[in-house]
Order: C-alpha cells, then structure tokens, then sequence
C-alpha cells in the first residue's frame, strides 16, 4: 500500500482485516514509526487502533518487494510523478490498484489511464476503487460497500475476495471509465453542495445539484464510453451521496467555506494547507468536457469560483438563469 493518508490507511486495514500481510508506505519516516510503534495514525484516522499486523515503512522499495498487489492512495495530481520514482521496483505480475479519484491537470487522463502510460502496464493489470469511500467510517467497520472495477473481470473478482470483510462489502464492475468517471466528479459536485449549504440554502437546493451533478456525470461519461448503468450504482449515486451529504468530506467542507465568502487561500489556510480533491479536479474535468463538447454547467461554475473569481451568489445566478430545457 503506497499512501498512508487516511484512504490509504483505513484501505491498509481493510485488506489486513481480510487476512492479507500488508506492507503500508509512508512518506513521512516519523509517522510510519509511529505506526508501528502505536498501531496508530491519529493526524489521519483519530481514535483508530490498526491491526497489530501491518506493518508500515518509509521505504518503497521495501514496500513492493515480492508485492502481488500495489495499491495506490496519493493526491491524483502527484501520481504521475512518485509513480516515475516507483516504476524500478514494481513486480512485474502485481496487480495495480488505484484509489484515487481525480483527473490529471493537463492530459486529462482518469489515474489508470496515467498508471498506464508511467508503468507501461495493460488494463488487464488496474484495478479501480471506487464508491462511498468515507475513510473514518470504513476505519471504524461501519458497513459500507464498495466497487472493484477490472476490464479483466477475473481479476477485479481476486481483488474482491482479497478485500472482503465483515463491514467492507466490495462488488465487481469492467466500466473501469464510469468508475473513475464517478468518483472524479463527486468531488466537484460536492464542492458546490458545500457552497450552497454555506451560503444557509437547505435540503432541496442539496437535492437539486447532487440530481443535476449526476445528470452531467452521466452525460460525459456517455461521450467517454461508459455503461448509463455505472451512474445509478455506488460508484455513481452511492458516491456522490455520501460525498456530498457528509461533514466527513474535504470537499464538502471546503465547500461550505467557499460559500461562506472565504477565498481559496482562505480556505486553504483554515485546512492547515490541504486543498480539496474537487478544486485541483474541476479544472481537468471541464477542460475534458469541453474537449468532447460536453456541458456540464455545475463544474465550470465551480470551477469559475474557485480560479476565475466569481463569487457564489453569481455562480448561484448563473445556475438558475440557464434557459429552460426538458430534464432529459
């Protein structure tokens, strides 16, 4: 396991849980130390006790060595390039499985399709996570499901069986592109669902822009190729829900600043530096969307705020102006 954030951690737990030796990578030498010392990640997963049996370290190499998996849990714009520095000690068979939800800044690649290309790996080889993946609950063994996404569909089965727990229930999917698709755009519609709750709006603006945020997912997806059928199950719908309802969502929670009047460095600062998945996002995603000619009102509006300096009451005038159409 490459990432010991708190998806990489509580996904590191979930595959010890479900009887796996896991070897989980650090970035920081002290905290995977303290790790191993504590069986503890609080600035990640608070009040968390780990499994005694993972073992965390500070050396990728050590990490990957004999691996017949490699999962990957990094922020999506730095994957392309740790994955150059990790390339020379991948096994060659390992089965590769991205965690990660964004599209690249720049090429517009979903992380697979970056995976890929850096480690010159067949899609028969990725795996794709996707879902309602609220690290603390799934930390926690809150029930929750989950989707392993293969074109190899026999490998997406191996990979559901190596990670299926009494709480973690993972089901198989090939739409590796809906996946991805879903859990990339999530993030940006959460970002506008925190906006409109910090701008004091209730329940049915909520509803309003998680149903039109998943219309524009479906619509894009549709130009990319994936199954409509992706959308309505928990890479889509289930995602995006949580996602967008939780206070244990960055994005969510950057959100509602954004709509409270903080700027981005505002709110970047009130979260110790961390920017939200959806903001990095929403700039590839529509350059992607409008590469296919594809509308998809909500993220360029989000993406209007966060980089172009509209504010949220604009980007709310904006919404409702749009000229009348049939929902279909």
């Amino acid at each position: 396991m490459l990432g010991a954030g708190s998806w990489g951690t509580a996904f590191a737990k979930v595959l010890v849980d479900a009887g796996n030796d896991v070897t989980l990578w650090a970035r920081r030498e002290e905290l995977a130390d303290q790790i191993n010392r504590e069986h503890a990640n609080p600035d990640y997963l608070p009040g968390i006790v780990l499994p005694s049996a993972l073992v965390a370290t500070h050396d990728a190499a050590a990490a990957l060595l004999d691996a017949e998996l490699v999962a990957f849990a990094i922020p999506s714009q730095s994957l392309r390039e740790n994955l150059i520095e990790w390339v020379p000690y991948l096994p060659a068979d390992a089965t590769l499985v991205s965690l990660m939800k964004g599209v690249e800044l720049g090429t517009t690649k979903r992380m697979s399709e970056v995976v890929a290309e850096v480690a010159g790996a067949p899609p028969e080889r990725i795996v794709v996570v996707s879902g309602p993946n609220l690290a603390l609950e799934i930390a926690k063994e809150q029930p929750t499901a989950t989707v392993i996404a293969c074109v190899d569909e026999s490998r997406a089965t191996v990979v559901q069986k190596l990670c299926s727990t009494a709480y973690f229930r993972p089901y198989s999917n090939t739409d590796v592109v809906g996946c991805e698709l879903g859990g990339a755009t999530k993030n940006v519609i959460a970002l506008a669902c925190g906006i409109a709750q910090g701008m004091g709006f209730g329940d049915n603006t909520l509803a309003s822009i998680i149903t039109r945020g998943l219309a524009e997912t479906a619509r894009l997806g549709e130009h990319l190729g994936a199954d409509p059928l992706t959308f309505a199950g928990l890479a889509g719908l289930g995602d995006l829900v949580a996602t967008c309802n939780s206070p244990l969502s960055r994005n969510r929670t950057f959100g509602e600043r954004l709509g409270r009047g903080e700027s981005l460095e505002q709110a970047q600062d009130a979260t110790h530096g961390q920017v939200a998945e959806g903001v990095k996002s929403c700039r590839s995603l529509l350059e992607l969307a409008q590469h296919h000619d594809v509308d998809v009102p909500i993220t360029a509006a989000v993406e209007a705020v966060c980089f172009r300096g509209m504010t949220p009451p604009q980007m709310l005038e904006l919404l409702m102006s749009r000229s009348m159409k049939s929902e279909s």
